[in-house]
């Protein structure tokens, strides 16, 4: 070995389309790296707060861009990696890291010579003529460094980033909890347990089987395989014994068990919110997001409540009455739900997803979000081959009329040591100063492997999943600002998931899925009547997924809106109690695996965003069906124009304005859901 390889890590690459190199970067190689960059990024900070000249945009607001450059590379790489392919050696990394960045966070924010400067610019900011972003990004700044805690006394500085440095270290113990929990649980699965199932799903048991090293197919705890097993196998034993193992993730005690860890992180996100003058944790969060108060999210979700709690009622009805057909005089259970629902869907829509499944492509639905970019935006995505993190994960250019926009990478494959659940995040971000730089974006899914030699099949939901998720990556690759803080999706929670939801809509424009729905074995189209059916089903069982939903929705606020509960447990049935959570519904994600809101506090306070987002994606979308069709090109580069290429450069309340001219209400979204 002639070169250190964290000397790579600390490096300007020279790599194509400047991709971190994968190939040479090893764990041990971040420890020393990371700690390397923060001490520069701290200098740099240092040497910002103690200039002698006079206050510029450039010399404090840019210089900080600039000083953590190399943090954020090293940060971006460790943290997708340790995202998508965990190991022991990584969570351990991850632990370490937590404490310290939360460490240089709390010492920049409480540099009252950095934040004197702040202040000063923006007391002056007419003066200094700075440009509509400038002004945009020195608000952002000035007002994330207040909500940090900049003005406070010295004491309860010392104490806030004291909060602050437990809190990173818990949202970690949170998530590695998790995954303990998901990597570890294995249920064997013998020939007649098998008999029933689609050969889909016995095929990604049998894959299963594999990756846990295994003689046969079992169950583990990927969505992917959970989700269907439960949807189709008739072994009402076996499905009890799965669904218990899938809700109780994060609360089997011993060391993996995260309910403490909920007690404390909502006292200590209350504690820290007080010390800012908030009575509120939610009214703290809620202050910088579209929806402003706890009031008015509640109202929404309220809104919707009440017909999809009657909808999945009456749901429940029937789903009794074909158990009781059966010879089942148990009450209708969590682990009977999806299987008596498909059992109906078959029936009353002729719609089996196993029938289904073979028209839905992994490949063909790439091409398919690919295809709608095209037509919509004018990209174009080529694959190339460039050193990755996993061998699963794949890369393509993204070009606009010949020019280089964007390298987007896939990861579509659960596996052990990846994180349940789907998400977008960008190892680079679009910029144009204080250097240029292009947007390097990654989508993360947890679809089933295929067997060696065949096509990885979706469902319908996998597809959606995948529309979702790239949306999030044309929010970033379509970016077109000056400075990373305003760039792609940082924008409010509530507005981040408009650009996601809207862009599944795409999958269900029938001359698309006509295209790209094509079978894996004879590569004929979808045939016209079961094409009609699929449609005609998206609203099927809308009750449950939105009970589900909102119950979530409405105990994570519930948590966050007064003191903190002393048993978060306790708390979270007294809420689904006041609310008449139907007995065989549980929350979408329960207390103890909610991962948006206790692994971080992204989400926290803020779960109910996708449906606040939902709301404008239903009537986004209607501007298109208004017009010209789905690809109406007035629309889609009023979008472009207005939303995807803005990024958080304005309000976001002003950019839906300019898109669409009025704000909706959520009648919209009462329609999209059928209720």
């Amino acid at each position: 070995m002639t070169e250190s390889f964290d000397m790579i890590l600390l490096n300007t690459w020279t790599t194509p389309f400047g991709l971190a190199p994968f190939d040479k970067i090893f764990d041990a190689e971040f420890a020393p790296a990371m700690d390397q960059a923060l001490d520069v990024a701290l200098a740099g900070i240092s040497k910002i707060a103690d200039n002698p000249d006079v206050p510029t945009f450039k010399n404090t607001i840019e210089a900080q861009e600039v000083a953590e450059t190399l943090l954020n590379q090293v940060a971006s790489v460790f943290f997708t990696i340790a995202g998508s392919d965990s190991t022991l050696e990584r969570e351990s990394l991850q632990r370490e890291f937590a404490p310290k960045l939360s460490a240089y966070s709390s010492a920049v924010s409480s540099n009252q010579k950095l934040f004197q400067r702040i202040e000063t610019l923006w007391s002056l900011r007419e003066k200094n003529e700075l440009s509509v972003e400038q002004e945009r990004v020195l608000m952002l700044t000035r007002r994330s460094f207040v909500r940090a805690g900049a003005q406070l006394s010295c004491s309860d500085t010392k104490r806030m980033a004291q909060i602050k440095s437990r809190l990173a270290s818990l949202g970690t113990d949170f998530m590695q909890n998790l995954l303990a929990d998901e990597r570890d649980w294995f249920l064997p699965l013998a020939d007649a347990d098998l008999l029933g199932l689609p050969d889909f799903v016995v095929q990604a048991a049998h894959a299963a089987g594999i990756e846990k090293g295994s003689d046969g197919p079992g169950v583990t705890l990927s969505r992917s395989l959970i989700v269907p097993f439960l949807q189709f196998s008739g072994h009402r034993d076996l499905r009890k014994v799965v669904y218990k193992a899938w809700a109780s993730r994060g609360a089997n005690g011993g060391k993996t068990d995260n309910r403490d860890v909920v007690r404390e992180t909502l006292a200590l996100r209350q504690e820290r919110v007080k010390l800012l003058g908030y009575s509120s944790f939610a009214k703290f969060k809620l202050e910088t997001e579209m929806a402003k108060t706890p009031d008015r999210v509640r109202d929404l979700l309220m809104q919707v409540w009440a017909p999809a709690k009657a909808q999945a009622n009456a749901d429940a009805e029937k789903l009794t009455e074909m158990m009781t057909a059966d010879g089942v005089n148990d009450p209708l259970q969590a682990w009977d739900w999806r299987y008596y629902a498909e059992k109906r869907r078959q029936a009353e829509h002729d719609l089996d997803e196993a029938q289904l499944k073979p028209y839905l492509q992994l490949d063909q639905m790439i091409a398919a979000a690919f295809d709608c970019a095209q037509r919509l935006f004018g990209l174009s995505f080529s694959e190339v081959d460039v050193p990755l993190y996993h061998p699963d994960a794949r890369a393509w250019e993204v070009t606009r009329d010949g020019k280089h926009l964007a390298l987007f990478i896939g990861d579509y494959f659960a596996r052990g040591g990846k994180r349940s659940g789907a998400w977008c995040s960008a190892l680079q971000s679009q910029r144009k100063r204080p250097t240029t730089l292009a947007p390097i974006v990654i989508n993360v899914c947890n679809f089933s492997k295929p067997g060696t030699d065949m096509p990885a099949l979706l469902s319908f939901d996998d597809a959606r999943t995948l529309f979702h998720e790239f949306g999030h990556a044309l929010h970033q690759m379509l970016s077109d600002v000056s400075y990373t803080a305003i760039s792609g999706t940082a924008v409010a929670r509530d507005f981040v998931e408009l650009p996601s939801q809207l862009y599944e809509h795409w999958l269900e424009v029938p001359e698309v899925l006509q295209k790209f729905a094509t079978h894996a074995e004879t590569g004929e189209a979808m045939p016209a009547d079961l094409l009609s059916r699929m449609l005609g089903a998206a609203t099927f069982d809308m009750g449950f997924q939105t009970v589900e939903y909102v119950a979530s929705a409405l105990v994570d606020l519930s948590f966050h809106e007064g003191e903190p509960p002393a048993d978060p447990m306790g708390r979270q049935e007294e809420i689904l109690t006041e609310i008449g959570m139907p007995v065989a519904i549980s929350m979408r994600h329960a207390t103890p695996q909610f991962a948006h809101i206790f692994s971080g506090d992204g989400y926290s306070s803020a779960y109910y965003s996708y449906m606040w987002s939902e709301v404008m994606d239903a009537d986004a979308f209607a501007s298109f069906e208004e017009a010209g069709g789905a690809f109406d090109p007035k629309r889609a580069q009023a979008l472009y124009d207005n939303i995807l290429s803005k990024g958080g450069s304005e309000d976001a309340e002003a950019l839906y304005l300019a898109f669409r001219g009025r704000m909706p209400d959520a009648s919209a979204l009462l329609r999209k859901r059928g209720l």
